[in-house]
């Protein structure tokens, strides 16, 4: 079977069309990165809220993500716990407010940093990768006391001001 020359062009012209797409995908897929979360909702207990920092509350649920940015709010008789990605493990007691101001991670050099403000109520940490490659990396503020983080499991405890 013989092609005439302009089959052979369009063909060659599909083909060269086919490429070009298909190597723009993958770019056009990687120019828009997933957006970063600090963790996730690991369980709740009663009446929990979570603040973004465009200031939408939402109901806090079981596997709910977490922004690097973002307060959670525990009413009385609540509790909540939340895993971040570097194994982080914090629980936050009744009456509790929370500041997570900041929170990066790279999972490839373990590096990072975590600043958490402690408003009021109770919170249970336990460090993860951060804290444990990177102990000066971990900060958790009170109203009234800033702590650097070198144990690996501990309770914080912030009384409101009057």
């Amino acid at each position: 079977m013989r092609f005439r020359p302009w089959t052979r062009l369009s063909a060659l012209l599909l083909m060269a069309a086919i490429a070009s797409i298909a190597s723009v995908a993958p770019a056009a897929a990687q120019a828009t990165p997933p957006p970063e979360r600090a963790g996730f909702v690991k369980s709740v207990r009663g009446d929990v809220q979570l603040l973004s920092a465009t200031g939408v509350m939402r109901t806090a649920h079981a596997g709910d993500e977490v922004a690097p940015i973002e307060r959670i709010v525990t009413g009385a008789d609540s509790a909540a716990s939340l895993v971040l990605r570097d194994g982080t493990v914090l629980v936050l007691g009744p009456s509790s407010r929370l500041d997570m101001k900041e929170f990066s991670f790279d999972p490839t050099a373990q590096d990072g940093g975590l600043l958490i403000s402690l408003l009021r109520g109770s919170l249970r940490m336990i460090s993860g990768l951060i804290g444990k490659a990177h102990p000066d990396a971990v900060r958790i503020e009170t109203q009234t006391a800033t702590i650097g983080i070198r144990g690996t499991d501990f309770i914080v405890q912030a009384d409101p001001q009057p």
